[in-house]
């Protein structure tokens, strides 16, 4: 048993001897979009590509196996939750449990723009590689600070509501560095500052007290 393992396991009793409840959020960045032709997607509808069964495995082998599953409702994730589901032996849910806040950050009119052009024009800052900057608006769309909101929202609604139990969210980059700098503390803009690939898996765990709550964050952008 590794030191990690033992910490973890001692870490969850002596917050439950303290009356603290633990969900734990186990997020997923959809599989690869390789239909884009380099354009901005950001909540455009697109399918991505799951045929790499290594990948699947590798997430299926880290994964509980009774747990609530949830996606966005855009159809990577939906084909991305099945993948992995099809590569496990788990309890498979009745359904996958779609929240639309959960989606990517919609970059109204950029969305469709090549992405090259559009990055090489856009004046970047080294810890914040973005389409933009937090609180900018892209034109009929949302900011991060927008997505970091709706995000935040999403998150203490599932947890409430699956209060002490594993959550599998399948979801976006965007929405998964939103969901860091929620658990971390940071402003919205700490986001930026964490890669997230296509299928790495980030573990939040979610603490309940009586006096409060907080959050514990035990892998960010693992790739299995």
């Amino acid at each position: 048993m590794s030191d990690a393992t033992t910490l973890d396991q001692i870490v969850a009793s002596k917050a439950a001897a303290d009356d603290f409840v633990r969900t734990r959020w186990w997020w997923i960045r959809h599989a690869p979009v390789r239909v884009d032709e380099g354009r901005i997607y950001g909540q455009t509808d697109l399918s991505c590509d799951c045929s790499d069964e290594r990948v699947f495995s590798g997430l299926a082998a880290l994964l509980p196996r009774k747990a609530i599953w949830v996606t966005s409702h855009l159809a990577r994730t939906h084909q991305t939750a099945k993948a992995i589901l099809a590569a496990g032996d788990f309890e498979a849910p009745q359904e996958l449990q779609q929240h639309q806040d959960l989606a990517e950050q919609h970059l109204g009119d950029w969305q469709g723009l090549d992405r090259r052009t559009f990055l090489m024009s856009r004046r970047q800052e080294p810890a914040s590689f973005w389409y933009a900057d937090a609180d900018e608006r892209a034109p009929n769309g949302e900011s991060f600070v927008d997505l970091v909101a709706r995000v935040g929202t999403a998150i203490a609604r599932v947890t409430a509501a699956h209060r002490g139990g594993d959550i599998v969210a399948v979801a976006h980059g965007g929405t998964i560095r939103a969901a860091i700098a929620i658990a971390l503390g940071l402003p919205p803009h700490g986001g930026f500052a964490f890669m997230i690939d296509n299928c790495s898996l980030t573990r939040l765990d979610h603490y309940q007290g009586r006096q409060g709550s907080g959050w514990r964050v035990t892998m960010i952008n693992h790739r299995p």
